[in-house]
């Protein structure tokens, strides 16, 4: 199952996190969340808590 880790801002935002998220070797998938232009990225609920620490660092660059 897919889960929702980040609501970017845009579909470019969107791609760079998925493009460093797959650099560290995880499943990522995004998608329009149906508001206004923003994106969600996703990874499987098995990854969640691995991802979270690795988004975490590649926000705060």
């Amino acid at each position: 199952m897919w889960t929702v880790i980040y609501i970017a801002p845009s579909e470019k935002a969107a791609e760079r996190i998925k493009q460093r998220l797959e650099e560290e070797g995880f499943l990522v998938k995004i998608r329009p969340s149906g508001v206004s232009k923003q994106y969600e990225v996703l990874v499987p609920g098995s990854e969640v808590r691995e991802v979270q620490e690795v988004l975490s660092a590649i926000l705060h660059e």
